[in-house]
Formats: C-alpha cells, structure tokens, sequence
C-alpha cells in the first residue's frame, strides 16, 4: 500500500471514528467532509466509493444499531427518547424506518425481537466497516499473564450463532435480577467451537459473569462453573469487539508458533471490559485468553 493511499485511508477511518463518537450530534455534509478535509462536493462520492453505502445510510444504520441494542438489552429509556437519541423527531417517523430495516416495530423488537432480519439489515454497516478496520497484531502486543481461577455462572448457547442475541436478553436478565453490575462482576465469553462452523446447529459459546454465590443445581437456565487459573497469553483488543476471529486466529497462526508455548487443554475465551451501546463501538475493549501449559 502506498503511502497516499494509507493516508486516505487514515482520513476516512477518522470519519467513521467520528460517527461512532457523535451520534447524537448533528452529523450532516458540511460536518463530515470537515473531519476528512475533502470538498463536501465530492465527499459524499468519496465515502459511498469507499464503503459501497452513502454518508447518510451509514449514520442511520449506525443509530438504528445502537438504538436496537438499547431496546433489547436495557429497560431504562422509553421508546420516544431512543428514538429522539437515534436523531428522530417523533416516535413515528424513528417506527417507520425501524420496521423499514428490521421488519418489527421498536415495541415489538424490545419484547421480542426477531435476530435474523436485524443481522442481515445491518451487514452493509458491517461490511463498510471492515473495508478499512483490519486490526493488524504483532508479537509485542501479546503478553503472559497468571490468572486466578474465577468462579462463574454460566448460561450456555448451543445452536444456530444467529439466535444468539435471545440469549444475550437472557443472561444480561438474570444478571441484572440478581445484581450481578458489570462494573464489579466480570464478564466471559468462552467458544467451545468455531465462529462459523459447517452446521450452524454446532455452534458452542458460554456466556459467564464472576460470582461465587450458589447455583441451585435444578437451574435450568444457569449452572455454576470456572474460569481455571494458570498461564495464558493475553491480547487486548480495542474496538468493534462483535468479531474476535481475526485476534484468535492470530493467537494461533502467528503468536502460538514462533512463542514456543503448547496450548492447554481449555478453549479460548475472552474478558469484556467496556460494552457498546455504553461506549461507542470503537471504544468497547476486550481481552482474549489464550490458555497455556
């Protein structure tokens, strides 16, 4: 890649950094080609050229995103004020061009949102992201640490990745139920198969929050579990953490050979340290274990 080329680059990713950081503010023409100091006559070309969508489908997919994960995740805020967040005027016009991308009304999204309609709306935003968002690692960035065994609730899913969000509602209900913050209770991911194995129906991942309280053994939504202790290799990842396959597979490919570490007998598993919508997407952080002999 050419050096103008990575400086162009450079000043698109700062718009897309930008969006993320303002949603809430007034994110027009004359705003946006500001950040990358390109002509707004031509910006609005030069950004649908780059991430195959316009300046304006991205913004709104952008708000609908974290509008979305607002109505299924938290409880906190009414309709109207996400939609007035999501940069609508009234309750309405934020309906319409909700059930327009995702086939449901906000209402009936909250309640019981339908996961595979909202993927597939959503993976143009997805797509323009990645065009310029490949996280490159190195060596340096991994490092070796000593963990404590951590004692877990779990809520397993098993099954098709695409149903995945209903059970996200339900672990982050039950922890909120029994008072289980984020803040002060950690939270896990642990893959126990691939992120697109051959049959959907074989996809494994453990959503875990620390705790050390009792699980009744005839739960039968939550059992009790461990995180063991003992040496993994740990690398941060900052931003747009839904994707950790590109970290893990350098984990593997390139850290794990040249490191002369075997791998334990223990999956991959991950931290989650700060949580979009709560942070903007670029800020969310992650840390990825990796466990070792």
């Amino acid at each position: 890649m050419t050096a103008a080329l990575r400086t162009y680059h450079a000043r698109m990713q700062r718009v897309l950094d930008h969006i993320d950081r303002h949603l809430d503010d007034d994110l027009d023409l004359d705003a946006l080609s500001g950040v990358t100091a390109y002509s707004k006559y031509h910006f609005h070309r030069q950004f649908t050229a780059t991430f195959g969508l316009s300046v304006h489908r991205y913004v709104q997919l952008a708000r609908l995103k974290r509008a979305s994960h607002r109505l299924a995740y938290g409880d906190d805020q009414s309709v109207t004020d996400i939609a007035m967040d999501a940069g609508y005027d009234a309750p309405d016009a934020f309906a319409r061009a909700f059930r327009q991308r995702f086939g449901q009304s906000p209402s009936s999204f909250r309640t019981s949102p339908d996961w595979e309609p909202w993927l597939t709306a959503l993976g143009p935003l997805d797509d323009a992201r990645s065009k310029l968002m490949q996280k490159t690692f190195t060596n340096d960035d991994v490092t070796i640490r000593d963990v404590p065994p951590t004692p877990v609730a779990i809520i397993e899913h098993r099954g098709d990745p695409a149903t995945l969000g209903a059970t996200i509602q339900r672990f982050i209900a039950w922890r909120k139920a029994a008072g289980l913050h984020p803040s002060t209770s950690p939270t896990f991911n642990v893959w126990r198969s691939e992120r697109r194995p051959a049959s959907p129906a074989d996809y494994s991942v453990d959503l875990c929050v620390g705790t050390d309280r009792p699980i009744a053994a005839d739960d039968e939504l939550v059992k009790a579990g461990e995180i063991p202790g003992g040496r993994c290799a740990v690398l941060r990842v900052v931003g747009h953490t839904h994707n950790l396959e590109p970290a893990a597979l350098f984990l593997y490919r390139d850290w794990l050979p040249a490191s002369g570490e075997d791998a334990r007998d223990f999956p991959v598993y991950c931290q989650r340290l700060s949580f979009f919508p709560e942070v903007p997407e670029h800020e969310a952080l992650v840390e990825l274990f990796l466990p070792l002999k």
